[in-house]
Protein backbone atom coordinates (compact mmCIF):
# COMPACT_ATOMS: atom_id res chain seq x y z
CA UNK A 1 0.00 0.00 0.00
CA UNK A 2 1.79 3.54 -0.97
CA UNK A 3 2.77 6.06 1.75
CA UNK A 4 4.29 8.38 0.24
CA UNK A 5 2.79 11.42 -2.04
CA UNK A 6 3.86 11.77 -5.31
CA UNK A 7 3.88 15.63 -6.65
CA UNK A 8 0.69 15.09 -8.60
CA UNK A 9 -0.83 14.22 -5.38
CA UNK A 10 0.77 17.21 -3.20
CA UNK A 11 -0.35 19.58 -5.55
CA UNK A 12 -3.92 17.93 -6.36
CA UNK A 13 -5.37 21.00 -5.33
CA UNK A 14 -3.56 23.28 -7.44
CA UNK A 15 -4.24 21.37 -10.84
CA UNK A 16 -7.94 21.04 -9.66
CA UNK A 17 -8.47 24.77 -9.52
CA UNK A 18 -6.32 24.80 -12.91
CA UNK A 19 -8.34 22.41 -14.71
CA UNK A 20 -11.45 24.11 -13.44
CA UNK A 21 -9.78 27.71 -14.53
CA UNK A 22 -8.72 26.16 -18.31
CA UNK A 23 -12.43 24.51 -18.47
CA UNK A 24 -14.12 27.63 -17.55
CA UNK A 25 -12.02 29.30 -20.26
CA UNK A 26 -12.72 26.89 -23.34
CA UNK A 27 -16.20 27.00 -22.46
CA UNK A 28 -16.79 29.92 -23.24
CA UNK A 29 -16.72 29.14 -26.98
CA UNK A 30 -20.36 27.02 -27.53
CA UNK A 31 -18.92 24.27 -29.56
CA UNK A 32 -16.40 23.12 -27.08
CA UNK A 33 -18.40 23.09 -24.06
CA UNK A 34 -21.43 21.33 -25.84
CA UNK A 35 -18.40 18.54 -26.77
CA UNK A 36 -17.26 18.46 -23.30
CA UNK A 37 -20.61 17.36 -21.74
CA UNK A 38 -20.50 14.03 -23.14
CA UNK A 39 -17.23 13.65 -21.59
CA UNK A 40 -17.61 14.01 -17.88
CA UNK A 41 -19.66 10.87 -17.05
CA UNK A 42 -17.27 8.63 -18.94
CA UNK A 43 -14.46 10.22 -17.92
CA UNK A 44 -15.37 10.03 -14.02
CA UNK A 45 -16.50 6.02 -14.20
CA UNK A 46 -13.27 5.30 -16.02
CA UNK A 47 -11.44 7.22 -12.91
CA UNK A 48 -13.53 5.16 -10.49
CA UNK A 49 -12.82 2.04 -11.99
CA UNK A 50 -8.79 3.01 -11.50
CA UNK A 51 -10.04 3.71 -7.81
CA UNK A 52 -11.43 0.43 -7.26
CA UNK A 53 -9.22 -2.16 -8.96
CA UNK A 54 -6.83 -0.93 -6.12
CA UNK A 55 -8.96 -2.36 -3.26
CA UNK A 56 -8.66 -5.61 -2.07
CA UNK A 57 -11.50 -7.04 -0.52
CA UNK A 58 -9.39 -9.35 1.35
CA UNK A 59 -7.72 -6.85 3.47
CA UNK A 60 -10.83 -6.57 5.41
CA UNK A 61 -9.81 -9.56 7.66
CA UNK A 62 -7.05 -7.13 8.75
CA UNK A 63 -9.95 -5.52 10.66
CA UNK A 64 -10.62 -8.28 13.39
CA UNK A 65 -7.30 -6.61 15.06
CA UNK A 66 -8.70 -3.61 15.29
CA UNK A 67 -12.56 -4.25 16.17
CA UNK A 68 -12.86 -0.61 18.51
CA UNK A 69 -11.33 1.59 15.43
CA UNK A 70 -13.25 0.32 13.06
CA UNK A 71 -16.56 0.22 14.53
CA UNK A 72 -15.96 3.69 15.88
CA UNK A 73 -14.54 5.14 12.05
CA UNK A 74 -18.35 3.61 10.98
CA UNK A 75 -20.26 4.85 13.72
CA UNK A 76 -18.79 9.10 12.73
CA UNK A 77 -18.82 8.05 9.12
CA UNK A 78 -22.12 6.67 8.65
CA UNK A 79 -23.99 8.11 11.79
CA UNK A 80 -22.51 11.45 12.80
CA UNK A 81 -21.00 12.94 9.44
CA UNK A 82 -24.50 12.79 7.53
CA UNK A 83 -26.03 14.52 10.71
CA UNK A 84 -23.48 16.66 10.66
CA UNK A 85 -24.27 17.34 7.28
CA UNK A 86 -27.79 17.87 7.08
CA UNK A 87 -27.27 20.47 9.88
CA UNK A 88 -24.97 22.54 8.74
CA UNK A 89 -26.35 22.45 4.95
CA UNK A 90 -30.07 23.39 6.67
CA UNK A 91 -28.20 26.03 8.85
CA UNK A 92 -25.95 27.98 6.38
CA UNK A 93 -27.04 27.09 3.04
CA UNK A 94 -30.76 27.33 3.48
CA UNK A 95 -30.88 29.64 0.64
CA UNK A 96 -29.88 27.12 -1.69
CA UNK A 97 -30.63 23.21 -2.34
CA UNK A 98 -28.25 22.82 -4.90
CA UNK A 99 -25.65 23.76 -2.85
CA UNK A 100 -27.37 21.53 0.17
CA UNK A 101 -27.72 18.73 -2.25
CA UNK A 102 -23.76 19.14 -3.29
CA UNK A 103 -22.21 19.24 0.52
CA UNK A 104 -24.67 16.61 1.46
CA UNK A 105 -23.54 14.02 -1.47
CA UNK A 106 -19.84 15.41 -0.25
CA UNK A 107 -19.58 15.15 2.82
CA UNK A 108 -21.36 11.63 3.48
CA UNK A 109 -19.39 9.78 0.95
CA UNK A 110 -15.78 8.47 3.40
CA UNK A 111 -12.72 8.51 1.07
CA UNK A 112 -11.69 4.85 -0.59
CA UNK A 113 -8.20 6.32 -1.34
CA UNK A 114 -6.89 9.43 -0.69
CA UNK A 115 -6.48 8.67 3.03
CA UNK A 116 -4.28 5.98 2.58
CA UNK A 117 -1.82 8.00 1.51
CA UNK A 118 -2.02 11.00 4.42
CA UNK A 119 -2.10 7.84 6.93
CA UNK A 120 0.88 6.56 5.79
CA UNK A 121 2.31 9.93 5.91
CA UNK A 122 0.96 10.56 9.91
CA UNK A 123 2.78 7.19 10.46
CA UNK A 124 -0.85 5.46 11.05
CA UNK A 125 -1.79 1.90 10.83
CA UNK A 126 -2.28 0.97 7.30
CA UNK A 127 -3.76 -2.41 7.81
CA UNK A 128 -6.82 -0.77 9.79
CA UNK A 129 -7.10 1.92 7.16
CA UNK A 130 -6.96 -0.81 4.02
CA UNK A 131 -9.58 -2.90 6.30
CA UNK A 132 -11.84 0.18 6.73
CA UNK A 133 -11.69 1.30 2.49
CA UNK A 134 -13.79 -1.91 1.50
CA UNK A 135 -16.54 -1.75 4.04
CA UNK A 136 -16.97 2.42 3.23
CA UNK A 137 -17.45 1.66 -0.58
CA UNK A 138 -20.17 -1.13 0.03
CA UNK A 139 -21.55 1.01 2.83
CA UNK A 140 -21.87 4.24 1.15
CA UNK A 141 -22.63 2.50 -2.09
CA UNK A 142 -26.06 1.49 -0.48
CA UNK A 143 -26.24 4.04 2.03
CA UNK A 144 -25.84 7.11 -0.64
CA UNK A 145 -29.41 7.20 -1.92
CA UNK A 146 -31.09 6.46 1.48
CA UNK A 147 -29.09 10.00 2.53
CA UNK A 148 -29.97 11.67 -0.46
CA UNK A 149 -33.83 11.06 -0.15
CA UNK A 150 -34.06 11.39 3.41
CA UNK A 151 -31.64 13.92 4.59
CA UNK A 152 -32.02 16.16 1.56
CA UNK A 153 -35.81 16.40 2.19
CA UNK A 154 -37.49 18.96 -0.78
CA UNK A 155 -34.18 19.85 -2.66
CA UNK A 156 -32.83 16.78 -3.30
CA UNK A 157 -36.45 16.36 -5.39
CA UNK A 158 -35.21 13.22 -7.22
CA UNK A 159 -37.19 9.86 -7.10
CA UNK A 160 -35.77 6.61 -5.76
CA UNK A 161 -35.83 4.74 -8.64
CA UNK A 162 -33.39 7.55 -10.79
CA UNK A 163 -31.05 7.94 -7.52
CA UNK A 164 -30.91 3.85 -7.90
CA UNK A 165 -30.22 3.87 -11.19
CA UNK A 166 -27.34 6.74 -11.27
CA UNK A 167 -25.62 4.21 -8.38
CA UNK A 168 -25.97 1.58 -10.05
CA UNK A 169 -24.79 3.21 -13.30
CA UNK A 170 -22.11 5.39 -11.29
CA UNK A 171 -20.82 3.02 -8.84
CA UNK A 172 -21.32 -0.48 -9.15
CA UNK A 173 -20.55 -0.36 -13.33
CA UNK A 174 -16.85 0.51 -12.38
CA UNK A 175 -16.97 -1.57 -9.44
CA UNK A 176 -17.77 -4.55 -11.47
CA UNK A 177 -14.97 -3.26 -14.31
CA UNK A 178 -12.53 -3.43 -11.29
CA UNK A 179 -13.24 -7.01 -10.27
CA UNK A 180 -12.95 -8.23 -13.71
CA UNK A 181 -9.98 -6.44 -14.18
CA UNK A 182 -8.44 -7.57 -10.80
CA UNK A 183 -9.36 -11.20 -11.93
CA UNK A 184 -8.11 -11.53 -15.28
CA UNK A 185 -5.04 -9.62 -14.47
CA UNK A 186 -4.19 -12.53 -11.77
CA UNK A 187 -5.11 -15.55 -13.86
CA UNK A 188 -3.50 -13.90 -17.05
CA UNK A 189 -0.07 -12.78 -14.90
CA UNK A 190 -0.32 -14.12 -11.58
CA UNK A 191 -0.99 -11.79 -8.08
CA UNK A 192 2.72 -10.64 -8.64
CA UNK A 193 2.43 -9.47 -11.43
CA UNK A 194 -1.29 -7.41 -10.91
CA UNK A 195 0.07 -6.19 -7.55
CA UNK A 196 3.43 -4.91 -8.86
CA UNK A 197 3.16 -3.71 -12.02
CA UNK A 198 -1.06 -3.55 -13.26
CA UNK A 199 -2.01 -1.66 -10.06
CA UNK A 200 0.74 1.45 -9.91
CA UNK A 201 -0.30 1.74 -13.74
CA UNK A 202 -4.11 1.76 -12.67
CA UNK A 203 -3.45 3.99 -9.84
CA UNK A 204 -1.13 6.76 -12.08
CA UNK A 205 -3.96 7.07 -14.24
CA UNK A 206 -6.64 8.05 -11.37
CA UNK A 207 -5.28 11.84 -11.07
CA UNK A 208 -5.30 12.41 -15.22
CA UNK A 209 -8.87 11.33 -15.45
CA UNK A 210 -9.93 13.41 -12.43
CA UNK A 211 -8.66 16.72 -14.20
CA UNK A 212 -9.55 15.60 -17.27
CA UNK A 213 -13.23 15.19 -16.13
CA UNK A 214 -12.98 18.68 -13.97
CA UNK A 215 -11.49 20.45 -17.17
CA UNK A 216 -15.08 19.08 -19.33
CA UNK A 217 -17.58 19.60 -16.65
CA UNK A 218 -16.34 23.14 -16.63
CA UNK A 219 -16.37 23.97 -20.29
CA UNK A 220 -19.09 22.37 -20.34
CA UNK A 221 -21.00 24.50 -17.51
CA UNK A 222 -19.03 27.35 -18.39
CA UNK A 223 -22.04 29.93 -18.01
CA UNK A 224 -23.45 28.25 -15.05
CA UNK A 225 -20.14 28.85 -12.99
CA UNK A 226 -20.21 32.22 -14.04
CA UNK A 227 -23.64 33.03 -13.07
CA UNK A 228 -23.59 31.35 -10.03
CA UNK A 229 -19.67 32.28 -8.91
CA UNK A 230 -21.47 34.06 -5.68
CA UNK A 231 -23.56 31.03 -4.22
CA UNK A 232 -19.98 28.65 -4.96
CA UNK A 233 -18.11 30.92 -2.36
CA UNK A 234 -21.13 29.73 -0.23
CA UNK A 235 -19.94 26.80 0.68
CA UNK A 236 -16.78 27.85 2.09
CA UNK A 237 -18.07 28.18 5.78
CA UNK A 238 -20.12 25.32 5.72
CA UNK A 239 -16.96 22.99 4.29
CA UNK A 240 -14.51 24.92 6.76
CA UNK A 241 -16.71 23.95 9.93
CA UNK A 242 -16.39 20.37 8.90
CA UNK A 243 -13.05 20.20 8.53
CA UNK A 244 -12.64 21.93 11.98
CA UNK A 245 -15.19 19.72 13.50
CA UNK A 246 -14.69 15.96 12.14
CA UNK A 247 -11.31 15.74 13.35
CA UNK A 248 -11.55 17.15 16.81
CA UNK A 249 -14.52 14.37 17.35
CA UNK A 250 -12.05 11.84 15.41
CA UNK A 251 -9.12 12.93 18.21
CA UNK A 252 -11.98 12.92 21.04
CA UNK A 253 -13.53 9.75 20.16
CA UNK A 254 -10.10 8.15 19.80
CA UNK A 255 -8.69 9.16 23.29
CA UNK A 256 -11.99 7.98 24.82
CA UNK A 257 -11.49 4.53 23.33
CA UNK A 258 -7.77 5.40 24.46
CA UNK A 259 -6.66 3.92 21.34
CA UNK A 260 -3.03 3.16 20.27
CA UNK A 261 -1.37 5.81 18.56
CA UNK A 262 -1.25 4.70 15.27
CA UNK A 263 -4.93 3.89 15.07
CA UNK A 264 -6.20 7.24 16.22
CA UNK A 265 -4.29 8.26 13.32
CA UNK A 266 -6.23 5.98 11.18
CA UNK A 267 -9.40 6.68 12.54
CA UNK A 268 -9.15 10.24 12.42
CA UNK A 269 -7.42 10.56 8.58
CA UNK A 270 -11.22 7.77 7.84
CA UNK A 271 -13.65 10.48 9.62
CA UNK A 272 -11.73 13.22 7.68
CA UNK A 273 -11.22 12.31 4.18
CA UNK A 274 -14.02 12.84 1.66
CA UNK A 275 -14.75 10.93 -1.40
CA UNK A 276 -15.29 13.76 -4.15
CA UNK A 277 -14.97 11.95 -6.87
CA UNK A 278 -17.76 9.46 -6.30
CA UNK A 279 -19.67 12.50 -5.46
CA UNK A 280 -19.20 14.41 -8.31
CA UNK A 281 -19.98 10.98 -10.30
CA UNK A 282 -23.11 10.81 -8.72
CA UNK A 283 -24.28 13.99 -8.94
CA UNK A 284 -23.74 14.16 -12.23
CA UNK A 285 -25.70 10.99 -13.61
CA UNK A 286 -28.64 11.72 -10.76
CA UNK A 287 -29.21 15.47 -11.56
CA UNK A 288 -28.15 16.28 -14.98
CA UNK A 289 -30.23 19.17 -15.31
CA UNK A 290 -28.67 20.81 -12.09
CA UNK A 291 -25.31 21.07 -12.87
CA UNK A 292 -24.45 23.62 -9.59
CA UNK A 293 -24.61 20.27 -7.70
CA UNK A 294 -21.55 19.10 -9.76
CA UNK A 295 -20.45 22.26 -9.50
CA UNK A 296 -19.86 22.21 -6.01
CA UNK A 297 -18.80 19.30 -5.68
CA UNK A 298 -14.95 20.52 -7.00
CA UNK A 299 -15.11 23.18 -4.58
CA UNK A 300 -14.38 20.63 -1.69
CA UNK A 301 -10.88 19.03 -2.88
CA UNK A 302 -9.82 22.39 -2.98
CA UNK A 303 -10.24 22.81 0.98
CA UNK A 304 -9.78 18.84 1.55
CA UNK A 305 -6.38 18.35 0.26
CA UNK A 306 -4.46 21.08 2.02
CA UNK A 307 -6.82 20.41 5.31
CA UNK A 308 -5.20 16.65 4.88
CA UNK A 309 -1.66 17.67 4.45
CA UNK A 310 -1.67 19.38 7.92
CA UNK A 311 -3.45 17.03 9.94
CA UNK A 312 -1.16 14.46 8.94
CA UNK A 313 1.65 16.87 10.44
CA UNK A 314 -0.60 17.56 13.47
CA UNK A 315 -1.75 14.16 14.14
CA UNK A 316 1.80 12.29 13.14
CA UNK A 317 3.13 9.55 15.34
CA UNK A 318 5.86 10.11 17.05
CA UNK A 319 8.97 8.08 17.10
CA UNK A 320 8.00 6.82 21.11
CA UNK A 321 4.36 6.59 20.59
CA UNK A 322 5.33 3.83 17.56
CA UNK A 323 6.90 1.29 19.45
CA UNK A 324 3.80 1.32 22.18
CA UNK A 325 0.90 -1.78 21.53
CA UNK A 326 -1.67 -1.89 23.81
Amino acid sequence: MKSHVSTSEKFQSVFVALAALAGLGAGLFPPVGEAAGHLVLPALMLMLTAVFAQVDVGQVREAGSAGRVVVTSLVLNFVFTPLLAWALGAGLLGHSPDLRIGLLLLLVTPCTDWYLVFTGLARGHMGVAAAVLPVNLVLQLLLLPVYVLLLGGEAAMVDAGTLLEAVLLVLLVPLLLAVVLRGVARRWKGTDWRDTVLIPRVAGAVLPLLYTAVLAMFAWQARTVLSHFGELAALLPPLLLFFVVAPLVAVLAARLLRLPADQRVTLTMTTVARNSPTALAIAVAAFPDRPLIAVALVVGPLLELPVLALLSQLVRVRPEESSIRH
